[in-house]
């Protein structure tokens, strides 16, 4: 096992100045060393599959609602029955990373969920694909946590946003290729054949996982000098002892983190679940490539630039001597007022002024989640990252249970008027940003403080 220095690596494991441009700051990055940005990449596919899976479901609606008869809130129990799974996974699946290392820990969660996918095409009604969805809930709330912690293991608080941010962009990579590929495998070899598809990706990726993946101090190959420079600025780490989950409880960061998640990540599945078929009633759309796929694809795009973006933003302000978190509190605010475009959705002209307004609210929700991700690292010890970040993907997970069952009532209530739920959305952001802002630690926060 490599060693590393306890005290800030020297001058030299700096790559640039910290008000170089970005093209410089990141040849600068390179320069260092590439073995993170090779993790980085491993995770960012995981993402890209996990998101594959679910928005699968949410293009392909219209098909199964009508080859089963689903009804709006057959759809939503469906979804429903996804959060409850999650919601377990997430508490469940942080704490078992941390205790047996990522690697592990991935490698079986992934291997899992494909199977669970390529499950849902032997379901024959709603039941059946309830129960595949409470699954694949279960094994897929362990990437997030999985991503999170490999972010936090391989990159230094300067470059955490952005690769969170990277990484982060394979669920609208996911949300994007989605309407474009299942079409064409739907129209030659129907929707079972695309569950199989999807399985067959997951499995590729856990052999790649399995060969590829290690820890920064047992990686075979990374540079001395890149090791410095992740481990530069870091609390010096503890030996990492059990801690009982009683005490994480205790925590404020850990509350602070779970309450403002739990308000804000449910809007991302409203727009997964619900976007195609807001977009098919509004518009009149078929699942086609042509007239789903373009505009959804347009959306994801957007959201793809705002993961990146957000990243950006608050390693800009780090940059300028601002402190991490609040540069992060910073960029969540100015992200937040981004996202009042979504109010004029419902009501829109046309198409494409929705799809602008909706793609806006999508790319800015992106961009939050870079920084409220990156918060939380910031203020966690490593050897606990994982259990923090399932604890509050847990409550997001419970926040997304009730978002799916309000969204089916408010519009089996109003007949399907969305009017309501895109007003609804900003005002979650703001009540997230003050709790955050009043609970937040501004340092590492240590077990029972």
């Amino acid at each position: 096992m490599r060693s590393y220095p306890a005290t800030p690596a020297p001058a030299a494991a700096t790559p640039v100045h910290p008000h170089a441009g970005i093209g410089e700051k990141i040849r600068g990055a390179f320069a260092i060393g590439k073995t993170r940005w090779g993790m980085l990449a491993l995770v960012f596919f995981a993402t890209t599959l996990n998101y594959i899976d679910r928005a699968a479901l949410g293009v392909m609606q219209p098909i199964l609602a009508e080859k089963m008869s689903w009804t709006a809130m057959d759809y939503a129990n469906i979804n429903f029955w996804f959060q409850v799974g999650y919601a377990g996974g997430f508490l469940l699946q942080g704490r078992f990373i941390d205790k047996v290392g990522v690697k592990r820990a991935f490698f079986l969660a992934v291997l899992l969920w494909s199977f669970a996918t390529g499950a849902h095409g032997l379901a024959t009604s709603a039941a059946g694909f309830m129960v595949c969805r409470f699954i694949l809930g279960l094994t897929e709330a362990a990437n997030y946590p999985a991503c999170v912690k490999t972010t936090r293991l391989w990159f230094p608080a300067g470059e955490r946003a952005v690769a969170t941010g990277i990484f982060n962009a394979g669920t609208n990579v996911g949300a994007m290729v989605t309407p474009a590929l299942l079409p064409l495998i739907l129209t030659v070899w129907g929707w079972q054949a695309a569950f199989l598809c999807m399985s067959a990706l997951g499995l590729t990726w856990v052999v790649i996982w399995r060969l590829k993946y290690f820890n920064p101090e047992d990686h075979p190959t990374v540079r001395q000098s890149e090791l410095d420079y992740i481990h530069q600025g870091n609390e010096p780490d503890s030996a990492p002892t059990k801690v009982p989950f009683s005490q994480i409880l205790k925590m404020r960061g850990t509350w602070a983190f779970a309450l403002a998640y739990a308000l804000t990540a449910p809007v991302f599945w409203f727009y997964l679940y619900w976007l195609p078929p807001f977009l098919n009633q509004q518009y009149n759309l078929g699942i086609s490539v042509t007239q789903m796929g373009i505009p959804l694809m347009l959306i994801w795009l957007t959201a793809d630039f705002g993961s990146i973006g957000g990243g950006i933003l608050s390693s800009w302000l780090i940059g300028r001597g601002m402190r991490a978190t609040t540069a992060r509190l910073v960029s969540m605010l100015v992200f937040a007022l981004t996202i009042i475009c979504v109010v004029f959705a419902a009501n829109a002209s046309g198409l494409w002024m929705a799809v602008l307004a909706i793609a806006l609210a999508v790319g800015a929700h992106q961009a939050w989640t870079a920084n409220i991700w990156s918060l939380v690292m910031d203020y966690t010890p490593k050897h606990m990252m994982s259990t923090v970040f399932g604890f509050g993907g847990m409550c997001a997970s419970i926040g997304g249970m009730f978002m799916t069952q309000i969204v089916g009532a408010v519009l089996t209530a109003t007949h399907n008027n969305y009017n309501v739920l895109f007003t609804l959305i900003p005002a979650m952001y703001f009540i997230a940003l003050v709790w955050m802002y009043l609970m937040a630690p501004r340092n590492v926060d240590p077990p029972g403080e």
